[in-house]
């Protein structure tokens, strides 16, 4: 592969969404795997990494091993995570546990964690919500399902990130808040034209009708002086 495929494929690598998945089950685990992987519904591919175990996953994102994926590859990129997926019902180490030990990494950029279970129990819900997690997704995962973690996998994005986006979205704003001012400035000055101009009009057709009057009157009045003359006469 020459120079420019393998810049292509690192950028590629660099713009992916990289999940962590936890589940204790390999069914579960090949099902978001795939599901992942295969799903085009947005700008950056996912890059999935998946253990069966709480204690897998803190080995990866621990003080040791914070954020490296693909470790044991001879040339591993130290890869960071951007979201983590976790199954809360699992042996030794259950996903609420693995939710508190990532919240509690002392990291500038916390990464967000979502929990999925089987069970739709509100209890469980809000005691992982509370705990930090940033959703709580029923099992099995459906492809509706992808963009929420999308969405939640930028929870995780550094500040400088963040006031750039914001800064970009304020400038967009702003321009459109002054397009809009100028359309209504337009739409203004349109009504105002239209209505001088039937001002204009009423104006005229007064005018009119008035100098019609005055003819009319003068006519009148001529006829009657004639009518008087002529019977004074007689």
């Amino acid at each position: 592969m020459g120079a420019g495929g393998e810049g292509n494929a690192a950028a590629a690598a660099a713009a992916a969404v990289r999940v962590l998945v936890v589940d204790d089950s390999p069914v579960d685990r090949k099902v978001v795997e795939l599901l992942l992987r295969n799903h085009k519904g947005g700008a950056a591919p996912f890059h999935v990494t998946a253990v069966d175990s709480g204690k897998k996953a803190m080995e990866l994102l621990g003080p040791k091993g914070q954020g490296k994926l693909d470790s044991s590859a001879a040339d591993a990129n130290e890869l960071t995570v951007d979201i983590v997926l976790t199954d809360y019902c699992m042996p030794e180490m259950t996903g609420y546990d693995l939710l508190r030990a990532i919240k509690a990494l002392s990291s500038p950029n916390p990464i967000p964690v979502v929990v999925v279970s089987s069970e739709n129990e509100p209890q469980r819900i809000s005691r992982c919500l509370t705990a930090g997690a940033e959703d709580f997704i029923l099992k099995p995962l459906k492809s509706k399902d992808v963009q929420r973690l999308r969405n939640c996998s930028q929870s995780g994005k550094p500040k400088d990130v963040d006031d750039a986006q914001c800064k970009s979205l304020s400038s967009r704003k702003a321009s459109s808040e002054q397009r809009s001012q100028i359309t209504r400035l337009a739409m203004a000055l349109n009504a105002s034209s239209i209505e001088l101009s039937h001002y204009f009009q009423f104006l005229f057709k007064f005018i009119l009708l008035a100098y019609a009057v005055l003819c009319l009157s003068e006519l009148l009045h001529r006829w009657s002086n004639s009518s008087f003359l002529a019977l004074w006469s007689s």
